[in-house]
């Protein structure tokens, strides 16, 4: 991995605790991420792979989604829950080969890794952490289709979820916001951010994170693990979650609160105005009352213009601007805007709101 971090810092990046921070613009960055076309490093992500005979039966019958359909050229979202039905990660997930690829938050990789281990008794799969063997990268806007085809030599997918695959095993998935997932092997890496970066602005995490926000798409790290069950993340509004296969840890919680309309919070996007911005799993308030809301905000990011674009797992109505607070003494939301009920309209309704 220092010879890759060695790559971008030729390119300009600063790196941080082992995350690309930004290529020396970023603001300019956030901006381009808004308007433009842009390629980021995806650091903050890990890779958990699953080899062996059972490896399709194992994972299917472990997380929120159908495994059994997930075909060759498609990539899907999931989640893994605990017994009570709260996330624990969740993820994009693809076939690879006979097993599969999970794409998950990096802090808590390792504790998904041995929590499923406990669960493989006779099974014929091997769990492993395969983050180094690869390399992450993201790409969005205009220019991107096209410059994914050239870096891959294959054409990008042209629907949302679809997958490409190069004879070397680099794949590229396509996710909402018409933005890809590139998921390069160690040996032509290198090849594939230099095509990329030559034709899309590089940028850092953050800048990708926002357009994560923007798209509606969570991302369950360390800090709001164990709170949330799927819906609340709006994860079934994505595809992960399967309301008709068998059993998985926490599905009975799972499908009451679909069928029993017991969801008490959704996800919301909210930006606040101030320099200040809640922290990721920070507990929200009632601002008159000073009583706590059953919510948190998540991997809140700068917004291109001002303030702090977050998401908000709140009580249902959606929060006001002017009540929703937190402990510390900070600006509200000045807007919250709803995720969409439907997954198709997610491109259009986002677009009006973020006035992209």
């Amino acid at each position: 991995m220092s010879d890759w971090f060695a790559l971008l810092k030729a390119h300009g990046a600063t790196v941080a605790d082992g995350a690309i921070v930004d290529f020396g613009d970023p603001i300019g960055e956030l901006a381009a991420a808004r308007a433009g076309s842009i390629v980021a490093h995806l650091s903050h992500l890990g890779l958990l792979q699953f080899s062996g005979a059972d490896a399709v039966a194992f994972l299917h019958g472990q997380v929120s989604s159908d495994i059994r359909g997930l075909g060759t050229t498609q990539g899907r979202y999931g989640g893994y829950c605990t017994p009570k039905g709260r996330l624990l990660a969740n993820f994009l997930l693809w076939r690879d080969g006979e097993g599969v690829l999970m794409l998950l938050s990096r802090d808590v990789l390792s504790g998904v890794e041995k929590r499923l281990r406990m669960y493989v008794l006779r099974s014929k799969v091997t769990i492993s952490d395969a983050t180094e063997d690869f390399v992450v990268i993201g790409a969005s806007g205009p220019a991107a289709p096209d410059t994914v085809t050239a870096a891959l030599g294959t054409p990008a997918p042209a629907t949302t979820f679809g997958l490409a695959r190069t004879e070397s095993g680099t794949v590229a998935i396509r996710i909402p916001g018409d933005r890809f997932i590139v998921v390069a092997n160690r040996a032509e890496a290198e090849g594939v951010w230099t095509q990329l970066a030559q034709a899309l602005q590089p940028v850092g995490i953050a800048s990708w994170q926002w357009l994560e926000i923007v798209n509606g798409l969570p991302l369950v790290t360390a800090a709001i693990q164990d709170e949330l069950v799927p819906q609340m993340a709006n994860l079934e509004l994505v595809g992960g979650v399967s309301f008709d296969k068998g059993c998985y840890p926490g599905q009975e919680i799972v499908a009451r609160s679909q069928y029993l309309g017991q969801v008490k919070r959704r996800t919301f996007r909210a930006h606040i105005v101030g320099s200040e911005a809640p922290r990721a799993g920070e507990p929200l308030y009632e601002a008159a009352t000073r009583l706590r809301r059953p919510g948190l905000s998540s991997t809140p990011r700068r917004h291109p213009r001002a303030g702090t674009t977050s998401s908000l797992s709140c009580r249902r109505p959606r929060p006001s601007a002017a009540t929703c607070t937190c402990a510390r003494q900070m600006a509200p939301p000045s807007d919250c805007f709803p995720f969409p009920t439907r997954y198709r309209e997610c491109a259009a309704l986002l677009h009006l709101l973020s006035g992209r």
